[in-house]
C-alpha cells in the first residue's frame, strides 16, 4: 500500500510553526512522521516549566514573536491550559493562534471527552504519561525533595489512591518504570493505553 501524499506533495505549502511543551515533543514528532506533516516545524519550551507555570506564557509570547520574525505563516501552540488558569487562552486570543483543546496533556492523550467521563472515578488519581514514566525521578521525586526527605511522601500523596499510567506507546520497560513509581508513592497501579488521543486530531487539523 502506497503512503498517502505529504502535505508538501499536495501543494499545501504554508509553513506552520508548532510551539510545544518539551514533554510531548517525542509524540508530536511521531505524529508528524506518521501523517507526513512535513509542513510543520517544531520548537519546544522546557518541559520542567510545568513546575513553574508562570514561565509558560511569557515563553510562548517570545516564541511566537520569533516565529513571526522567521516568516512562519501559521503558528500553533502545542499546550493545553497546563495550570496557567486561562492565560494561554488569553495569549492565543491576543495573538490569533490556536492551541490543543483540553486542560492538560493527561486529558488530551486520553481524549478530552473520555477523560471527563471518567473523572469521578479518577478524582483520586495521580497520572503519568510516557514522558513522566521516563523522567519520574527528575520531574517528580527531585523537585518535591523526596530523594532527600522521603518522609514527606504521605504529605504530598496521602490524598491520592492510585497512579494511572496513560501510555502513548506500548512499552514494557516504561510500564515497569510506572509500576515502580506507583510503589514509590505507595499507590495502586493502573495501566491504560491511550495512544496519542486528541493530539493527533489537533496536529492533522492545523
Amino acid at each position: 500500500m502506497e503512503n498517502p501524499p505529504s502535505a508538501r506533495e499536495r501543494g499545501e505549502l504554508k509553513k506552520v510553526q508548532v510551539i510545544g511543551c518539551g514533554a510531548i515533543a517525542r509524540e508530536i514528532l511521531a505524529i508528524c512522521e506518521t501523517n507526513r506533516l512535513d509542513h510543520i516545524t517544531l520548537s519546544c519550551l522546557p518541559a520542567i516549566w510545568h513546575n513553574t507555570p508562570e514561565k509558560i506564557v511569557p515563553g510562548l509570547r517570545e516564541a511566537i514573536a520569533k516565529a513571526r520574525a522567521e516568516g512562519f505563516e501559521r503558528i500553533f501552540i502545542a499546550y493545553a491550559d497546563c495550570g496557567t488558569g486561562g492565560l494561554i487562552d488569553r495569549l492565543c486570543e491576543e495573538e490569533g493562534v490556536g492551541r490543543i483543546p483540553g486542560p492538560h496533556c493527561y486529558s488530551f492523550f486520553a481524549g478530552n471527552d473520555a477523560f471527563a467521563e471518567r473523572w469521578d472515578e479518577d478524582i483520586s488519581a495521580f497520572f503519568l504519561t510516557d514522558f513522566l514514566a521516563r523522567q519520574f525521578e527528575a520531574f517528580v521525586i527531585e523537585p518535591l525533595g523526596l530523594d532527600r526527605h522521603p518522609e514527606l511522601r504521605d504529605m504530598y500523596f496521602g490524598h491520592y489512591r492510585k497512579l494511572v499510567y496513560l501510555s502513548q506507546v506500548e512499552d514494557e520497560a516504561l510500564q515497569a518504570k510506572a509500576r515502580r513509581a506507583a510503589d514509590t508513592l505507595g499507590l495502586e497501579y493502573e495501566y491504560r493505553y491511550t495512544g496519542y488521543g486528541d493530539l493527533t486530531r489537533s496536529l492533522t487539523g492545523i
